[in-house]
């Protein structure tokens, strides 16, 4: 690699793309390399690494509901933060007395 170039970076999407296609046969991996302008050994490490990896897909909850649980539970913060200010605030005042 030249001095002064960084590596360059692939998205998820990118890979799984490259993977799915290898995985499907339907060009040989050095084409599919070539075709990509990636060396082909990045195709066997992301290949393992999907097939390693693969199966968590089925394992987390589905990116509605996640984005739903957090967005309820900053909610719960938000309230509970303005309940404690509340009741410092009254602790202050009825002590004060």
């Amino acid at each position: 690699m030249p001095k002064g170039k960084s590596p360059r970076k692939f998205t998820g999407n990118f890979k799984f793309q490259v993977v799915m296609e290898s995985l499907k046969n339907e060009s040989n991996q050095a084409d599919i390399a070539r075709a990509y302008q990636i060396d082909p050994k990045l195709i066997s490490l992301w290949k393992n690494q999907f097939i390693k990896n693969g199966y968590k897909i089925f394992e987390i909850g589905k990116p509605d509901e996640t984005g739903q649980k957090i967005s309820d539970l900053e909610k719960i913060i938000g309230k509970q933060t303005v309940e404690i200010s509340l009741l410092k605030k009254f602790l202050g005042h009825f002590s004060s007395d």
